[in-house]
């Protein structure tokens, strides 16, 4: 007998994989500031696979696509909204004030 028998089988059904239309999606929500939490709850994904979209790394385009999407179904708001690119902000020291450590 190994481990692995003595392991139930998930009870969950799969994961289904997002798909464009859910990036287009996931875009607009977070344009309206719908929580990270409540879209992960929401799609049932990994946090990652939120910013794999919203940095443009899976479904290159669509950020275009939601926000024609965005303009017509939310006219009075387009002008209100950062349309740019996510960007990470690492909490990391940057590698440049090393040298003062030194």
């Amino acid at each position: 007998m190994q481990v692995a028998d003595l392991i139930p089988p998930c009870s969950r059904p799969p994961r289904p994989a997002l798909t464009e239309a859910d990036a287009v999606d996931i875009w607009i929500a977070r344009w309206l500031r719908i929580r990270p939490r409540d879209l992960i709850l929401r799609y049932g994904c990994d946090p990652r696979r939120l910013y794999e979209i919203w940095q443009e790394e899976r479904f290159p385009g669509s950020r275009a696509k939601a926000l024609d999407v965005f303009r017509s179904r939310f006219p009075g708001l387009a002008d209100r909204i950062d349309v740019g690119a996510h960007v990470r902000i690492s909490k990391a020291p940057h590698p440049d004030q090393l040298q003062l450590f030194v």
